[in-house]
């Protein structure tokens, strides 16, 4: 009755199995865990840069050298390869191997509440036109029917439909700081940093623009190879860092 093609009813279910799936591999992927057994190995995939990673330092809990861009997680207790952030939300670890998967569910958790909120929004229109409140009319100072405004509609349909009001409200909150969220991390991906990098970086800056402070420096990304390049990276680390490793001990 209302004219809903069945595909954009099915889009928010589809988006949330897709969500659920990636949900899941965020939560039990190892995020590239550190280990005596692929230490050498990780040891070889970056270069140090001298600021930000220093070839010298050794976790005093791991007991082992840092590879370049590795961080140990209090939470997780673990040294973690190309470590991003530790996620409350997935209980796990960001880094070098699930990162991609991340992404996806950032991608699929925004791409569930925008088509949750067109449903919504386009349900009220449709409501809205069926009511013929476009076309009301209301009786002003002078005596004159003067056609209702956007304002009107939206509190007889406020009134008439609060619950559904309050979660698109809910809902669109939600979509633009997932989106922006998600835009910030593509960014980083494009850019080949991680949000731990990309914090220290913030703070270098600070520093360096703060001159009392005597520790000031300025950090250089030297990972950053392309966007294409960096992209592929985020697809296949683990492709990636054999073939550049073997390479590596032919030379």
């Amino acid at each position: 009755e209302l004219g809903f093609r069945h595909s954009i009813l099915l889009l928010p279910y589809i988006l949330v199995l897709g969500k659920m799936y990636f949900f899941y591999q965020c939560c039990t992927r190892d995020p590239g865990t550190i280990s005596p057994s692929n230490h050498k190995q990780l040891l070889k995939v970056y270069m140090y840069d001298g600021n930000l990673y220093q070839q010298s330092h050794v976790c005093p809990t791991c007991k082992l050298a840092k590879p370049a861009r590795s961080k140990h997680c209090r939470v997780c207790n673990r040294c973690i390869h190309r470590f991003d952030h530790h996620c409350v939300w997935v209980n796990n670890c960001i880094g070098a191997l699930n990162i991609r998967y991340f992404l996806l569910y950032l991608v699929t958790l925004s791409g569930m509440a925008a088509a949750v909120g067109t449903v919504t929004i386009r349900f009220l229109v449709q409501v809205a036109l069926m009511s013929n409140l476009h076309q009301a009319m209301y009786v002003n100072a002078d005596g004159e029917q003067v056609p209702v405004g956007i304002l009107y509609i939206v509190q007889r349909l406020f009134l008439t439909f609060p619950r559904i009001l309050f979660m698109l409200g809910f809902t669109l909150l939600t979509f633009f700081l997932l989106a922006g969220y998600t835009a910030f991390h593509f960014y980083l991906v494009m850019t080949n940093q991680t949000s731990n990098e990309w914090y220290k970086h913030m703070n270098s800056c600070q520093c360096h623009m703060d001159n009392s402070r005597s520790d000031k420096h300025m950090w250089g990304n030297i990972y950053h190879r392309g966007i294409i390049t960096n992209v592929k990276e985020i697809i296949s680390p683990e492709r990636r860092n054999r073939k550049k490793s073997d390479k590596r001990d032919r030379n």
